[in-house]
């Protein structure tokens, strides 16, 4: 099988190498094609996987098929050459690179907001610059290889999704590694270890980077209330960390990472603002001087840059904690995105008899982007309910819930109703993500304004309107975006 990824030249694509190199997913894709606009950062990138240690041939052992081999890499600024051929895209683009983040962060904290990269202000500015990117990539798949899958891990994950499922259809799938970490990290607190591509009695809702974990049954018993109580074992893993224990009590659920945003919000903005550097200040400083040494490293690449990987983990969401507190392997341990987009991609291709799958497994289960409507028989099943797999919130909106996946695509799975704030919060978030996906794809800019000023953590019409001009500036080219009138 043959996988391209478009953003090929991207600081996490030795991540998903390393896992086609050896273990449960080698053997599923005889050849990688890293696709990116910026030849530099393909050639620092294939000197990292030059000099990448593999463990050699895998074994069965290893729940790897026999004899596999890591795949073939190829690397090409041409997508339509990327393209051709390829059975499975995956996406991981980011237009304007790491300066373009350092300015969706910048203009929102210029004005006294929230600077987060997906959250916010930042978050919507980023759709704006990528959704009509990504289209381009849509239609290119339509054209070049039709019968390819969209894997999107393109933030922010969920907006742009939507915004391609009326091109793409049912064969783009939005994935993002957050909502299945904290899903393993509560179930290792509670004592449970989760199988692989399994979530049996788990209840989890939301939008992209704002859900809630509301439901841990094992044996017919929910540990999650247990869990919620225990103010050492919340402790002994970050998400269980940003909140105030009685809060999380009294909530009944635990809110995936970034609503850390939405109900610590003060806090939040003060600690970046008291930051000498943002964090995409950070990461622009730090790869503006590691690709070059990557591509003349030789043997040292890759030790470079895993060293690199390592500080740049060390720092997400650093605003959150406690000065001089450390995120432990614990915390870094989540499954990482490259795992879930290689699940999603075996089960896809090959579904549970694929290559390294024991050929009695069940169907695979992950939390994914996906749009609200439950099949037929599920929406049956539910008698009366509204055929969606959160109730409340339209059925052809995209939503992160657990899904199954087989060769035919990603499933939703009905979820429990969230209670009334909660509900209320992910309706105003859906209407800022649908106003900005009709920004992006209608050139309307009244839209995109009006996406600015109802977003919860700007919600002003007056910061709404300078929030765009200030990111105009910023970004000349985004004026380019809307229709004339």
């Amino acid at each position: 099988m043959r996988l391209m990824i478009a953003g090929g030249g991207g600081f996490r694509v030795p991540l998903v190498y390393r896992a086609l190199a050896s273990g449960p997913f080698a053997g599923l894709v005889s050849e990688l094609v890293l696709y990116d606009v910026d030849p530099g950062r393909l050639s620092a990138i294939a000197a990292v996987l030059r000099a990448m240690p593999v463990s050699g041939t895998p074994t069965p052992d290893d729940g790897a098929a026999a004899g596999a081999r890591p795949p073939a890499v190829r690397t090409t600024t041409s997508l339509r050459e990327a393209l051709r051929g390829a059975d499975l895209v995956f996406a991981a683009i980011r237009p304007g690179g790491t300066a373009g983040r350092v300015a969706d962060e910048r203009v929102a904290r210029d004005l006294g907001l929230l600077g987060q990269e997906t959250t916010g202000a930042g978050g919507i500015s980023y759709a704006l610059r990528t959704i009509p990117e990504m289209l381009h990539l849509a239609r290119q798949i339509q054209e070049h290889c039709p019968d390819a899958w969209l894997i999107n891990f393109t933030n922010p994950a969920g907006m742009v999704t939507e915004a391609l499922v009326p091109v793409l259809g049912n064969r783009v799938i939005g994935i993002c590694d957050s909502a299945g970490g904290l899903v393993h990290r509560a179930a290792r607190a509670s004592g449970l270890s989760l199988p692989d591509g399994r979530l049996d009695g788990v209840g989890y809702y939301g939008l992209n980077h704002l859900g809630w974990l509301y439901r841990l049954e094992f044996g017919g018993r929910d540990l999650l209330p247990g869990l919620l109580a225990d103010q050492a074992a919340l402790a002994s893993f970050e998400e269980g960390r940003l909140f105030p224990q009685p809060f999380l009590a009294e909530l009944g659920a635990l809110p995936n990472e970034y609503l850390y945003y939405y109900y610590q919000r003060e806090s939040a903005a003060a600690a970046m603002r008291s930051m000498a550097v943002t964090r995409g200040e950070s990461i622009h400083h730090q790869q503006a001087g590691l690709y070059p040494r990557l591509a003349s490293a030789g043997a040292d690449a890759f030790t470079l840059w895993d060293a690199a990987r390592r500080s740049r983990e060390e720092g997400y969401l650093a605003e959150a904690r406690t000065h001089g507190e450390q995120r432990d392997e614990a915390d870094l341990a989540g499954g990482g995105y490259e795992r879930v987009a290689l699940a999603v991609m075996r089960a896809l291709a090959d579904g549970p008899s694929g290559p390294g799958r024991d050929p009695g497994a069940s169907e695979t289960q992950l939390i994914l982007n996906t749009p609200n409507t439950l099949p037929a028989q599920a929406a049956a099943a539910a008698g009366a309910a509204p055929q969606a797999a959160i109730p409340g919130l339209p059925a052809d909106a995209v939503v992160e819930v657990p899904c199954t996946v087989t060769p035919d695509g990603a499933v939703p799975l009905a979820q429990s109703a969230p209670p009334p704030e909660q509900l209320s919060l992910l309706r105003r978030v859906k209407d800022v993500e649908r106003l900005t996906v009709r920004a992006a794809t209608q050139g309307d800019r009244a839209a995109a304004v009006d996406a600015f000023s109802r977003h919860p953590l700007v919600d002003s019409a007056e910061l709404g309107a300078a929030l765009l001009s200030a990111y105009e500036r910023a970004f000349p080219a985004l004026g380019a975006l809307w229709r004339q009138e």
